[in-house]
């Protein structure tokens, strides 16, 4: 039995609340779960407070608490499991900003200068800033091209093939590619201004 076969059975064994269903989805999507988790953890800063596991961990407590999802597959599982890991790295981001005052930024002192004594200068925080302004710029494309912006939660955030984004979509391999090609491009204007 494929993985994708597997997951999807047991994703519906979860739903239809067998014993031990939870334990062996668990058990059968942890890789990939971490694999996503790698993905999105790369484009934060160094020394960032979550860890693969421990976003791993939130994202699976998140996903098990959705009783209302009727979960149709692997793919739509991971493209979920992708969105619920951008909240909570946003989240995460929105806290770390709003504990700083002046906004996401970190104190640097600079030792005495000519004279005067030391200075300390705020610094932005750029990936915090970064992963917030395409957190907005992507909310901003949703509203407007809603396909689009799940595209770029597929490709982006969950590290999911065109294939699989496709899947996920009810669209063809081709329309992912022009889809993403398109998302690209309005993001780059969106965060460019």
């Amino acid at each position: 039995m494929d993985v994708q076969r597997e997951v999807t059975g047991l994703l519906v064994a979860w739903r239809s609340r067998e014993s031990d269903a939870e334990d062996r989805l668990f058990s059968a999507i942890y890789d990939d779960l971490r694999r996503v988790a790698r993905h999105q953890l790369r484009r934060e800063r160094d020394g960032h407070t979550l860890d693969t596991t421990a976003l791993v961990h939130e994202a699976y407590f998140r996903l098990v608490d959705q009783t209302r999802t009727d979960w149709a597959d692997r793919a739509q599982f991971f493209a979920i499991a992708a969105r619920v890991m951008r909240r909570i790295l946003v989240d995460h981001a929105r806290r770390r900003r709003a504990a700083k005052r002046g906004g996401a930024r970190v104190a640097v002192t600079l030792g005495a200068v000519d004279g005067h004594d030391s200075l300390t200068v705020p610094i932005a925080d750029e990936r915090a800033e970064t992963l917030l302004a395409v957190d907005s710029a992507l909310t901003r494309l949703a509203e407007q091209e809603s396909r689009l912006a799940r595209v770029v939660e597929c490709r982006f955030f969950g590290g999911l093939t065109d294939a699989e984004t496709g899947a996920v979509l009810g669209v063809t391999e081709r329309t992912v590619q022009r889809d993403w090609a398109k998302a690209k491009d309005w993001l780059y204007e969106a965060l460019r201004a």
